[in-house]
């Protein structure tokens, strides 16, 4: 074997970051809730893994926001302020607007069917009350929207915050009323879609951020 053909080798994940999902899925779960310290120890144990790659993908989740380390006393999953998402929420909405906005300059008919296949989903799970599943199929929704605008620049900004948002954005769904209101405004979204128009699809999608923030401010007050 030649080296130009090692070069070219795929190899499988590094431990490190297959714990680092491993860990970013239970954060977003809340399996690890916000503000609670992470057991090394029992992690090692659990996962059959040495410290050394639990320590390097808790340095991979402090760089995305999603753990924070404190020196002497360990590691805790964020707890974001009122504040952060005062700050975060905006961002996103700015940038998931331009995205709608791109996709709607852009969209074919066989991927508006695509779209309308994911919030045919998103219809249904809101009929059933689930949010796990529409929290799900939202994020479905808005990747095949980043794919269509064709904007990688713009798409691992989004996803950089989007980790940060994931870590109360399922909180919101759970607000009475919420998984109503959020389809309604998928559905304006949509049609705004379907119309190829821009400046209509981005306002929609920008509100719709926006007023997901407004959704956890209500359920802040209501705990």
């Amino acid at each position: 074997m030649n080296a130009s053909t090692s070069s070219q080798i795929l190899t499988a994940p590094a431990l490190y970051e297959q714990v680092a999902e491993r860990l970013r899925a239970r954060i977003f779960a809340h399996e690890l809730p916000p503000g609670g310290w992470i057991d090394e120890q029992a992690l090692t144990l659990e996962f059959g893994i040495s410290r050394t790659p639990l320590r390097e993908a808790l340095k991979v989740l402090a760089a995305e926001g999603l753990v924070v380390l404190k020196p002497r006393r360990g590691c805790y999953v964020t707890q974001l302020s009122e504040q952060d998402i005062d700050e975060v929420f905006p961002v996103m909405a700015v940038l998931e607007g331009k995205v709608a906005e791109e996709a709607a300059r852009r969209i074919t008919s066989a991927e508006f069917s695509r779209l309308a296949a994911i919030h045919e989903d998103l219809e249904q799970q809101a009929a059933s009350n689930n949010a796990d599943r529409f929290f799900e199929a939202n994020q479905r929704f808005h990747t095949a929207l980043q794919e269509i605008a064709g904007n990688s620049y713009l798409a691992q900004l989004i996803d950089d915050a989007r980790k940060v948002i994931k870590l109360t954005r399922r909180d919101s769904l759970r607000l009475d009323g919420r998984l109503k209101q959020s389809l309604a405004e998928h559905r304006e979204i949509l049609e705004a879609l379907r119309a190829k128009d821009p400046a209509l699809a981005g306002k929609r999608m920008h509100d719709h951020l926006l007023s997901g923030r407004a959704a956890l401010a209500r359920l802040a007050i209501s705990n």
